[in-house]
């Protein structure tokens, strides 16, 4: 090939390597400048993500409730009182005994069997009891025989010695006579007494009204003197023994209402004792509360919770203790209330606090008709939105205070 030809290929050559070069480089800085920009509509400081996270706004948060978690005020009854627990427990138990030697010729009675007082439970064999009556009422009868005789010949001897028939001495003889005869008849009435008392100790008798709530002897034994034979139960008033802490002992007196549940029944007793001291270990008084129970419904040895009533309030604003909160500052107690459609805080003072069924009494700070968040609802704050479930069907608010007598309310949560 000539030299010019070749020449003017390689220069045709280095032109187009120039141009495909340059091409190139222009497709890059495109492609880089295409690329800043999509980096720089994706930084969240732009000002395109702005305008497209704008209109979030700072709104308030809101709760919904169920009309449980709600209480809406009333006023109701509430008592200050103390509570007490134990067994009721007759107030009499009676241990019947013999009170001679001998052989039960018969028992007439068994466990739970319902006796008066008076009434033959068993009998002991008395023929020798029969025998010593006898024979004193023999006795006795003599000597009020003699005791007359000795009698007339005295009333004689007066009417002689004033006639002067018979000498003072005379006179004084049978005078002494009538006195020995006397004494021989205090001594036989005496001797007819103590056996008769024995005779009517060989029949065993009912000292009280009640129930016979053990029988420990079989006819035919032979039983020695003071031996238990059954025990008695009178369960006409039924007593239950509790110690007092000796903080609250102050305001327990005689006579102070108890109301008692037992076998899922409430019932009415009142304090019967008291004890005038402290027990200086435990620091406590024993109190004794009776209930009566003629009707025999309650068994005795029946464990019963009492609460022995100090005053009554007629008209308090009553909540369940489980709405209060405390302040961390102060410890000051608060609750959650609806006022209008915000929950607001509401700083109370408590009176009468009822640790049993978990009531307290709000002396200042609550009225009729306000309501407050009872239920656990999780994390709420003062200015929050709220809305209670149904409240716009039944234009309710919330439901309404319990009584205190039916205890406090139920959180359906």
């Amino acid at each position: 090939m000539p030299l010019v030809r070749r020449r003017i290929l390689a220069e045709r050559l280095t032109l187009g390597a120039a141009a495909i070069v340059l091409v190139a480089a222009q497709g890059c800085s495109k492609d880089s400048a295409g690329g800043a920009t999509s980096a720089a509509a994706a930084q969240p400081g732009s000002a395109s993500a702005s305008k497209a996270g704008g209109g979030g706004g700072g709104r308030s948060q809101s709760i919904t409730l169920s009309a449980s978690d709600v209480l809406t005020l009333r006023p109701q009854p509430m008592e200050e009182a103390t509570p007490i627990t134990g067994s009721l427990l007759p107030f009499e138990t009676v241990d019947v005994r013999a009170r001679v030697d001998g052989i039960l010729t018969g028992v007439f009675v068994r466990e739970g069997t319902p006796v008066r007082a008076g009434q033959v439970l068993a009998r002991f064999e008395a023929s020798q009891q029969q025998s010593d009556v006898q024979s004193a009422e023999a006795d006795r009868v003599a000597a009020q025989s003699d005791l007359a005789n000795a009698q007339w010949n005295y009333d004689q001897s007066k009417d002689l010695f004033k006639a002067g028939a018979i000498a003072e001495r005379d006179l004084k003889v049978t005078e002494q006579t009538v006195q020995s005869m006397k004494a021989r008849l205090a001594a036989t009435e005496a001797k007819l007494r103590a056996v008769s008392l024995a005779e009517r100790d060989t029949r065993v008798l009912a000292t009280t009204n009640g129930v016979v709530q053990k029988r420990m002897v079989e006819p035919g034994e032979a039983v020695a003197r003071n031996t238990v034979l059954m025990t008695i139960v009178n369960s006409n008033v039924l007593e239950l023994t509790a110690q007092l802490p000796e903080k609250k002992s102050a305001g327990v007196r005689t006579g102070q209402p108890v109301h008692f549940t037992a076998n899922g029944k409430q019932l009415e007793g009142k304090i019967a004792r008291v004890s005038p001291t402290v027990d200086a270990v435990t620091r406590s008084i024993t109190v004794y509360a009776q209930l009566p129970n003629s009707d025999n419904a309650i068994r005795g040895g029946t464990f019963a919770t009492g609460r022995i009533v100090s005053r009554t309030l007629s008209e308090a604003i009553v909540i369940p203790v489980g709405a209060l909160h405390q302040t961390a500052d102060s410890g000051r107690s608060y609750v959650y209330k609806i006022d209008g459609k915000v929950i607001a805080i509401a700083p109370v003072t408590l009176g009468i606090v009822d640790e049993q069924r978990g009531m307290a009494q709000v002396a200042n700070g609550l009225k009729s008709g306000d309501r407050i968040i009872v239920g656990n609802v999780g994390a709420i704050g003062r200015g929050m939105q709220v809305e209670v479930q149904g409240e716009s069907q039944s234009g309710g608010g919330g439901r309404r205070g319990t009584p205190i007598g039916n205890g406090p309310p139920s959180n359906s949560k």
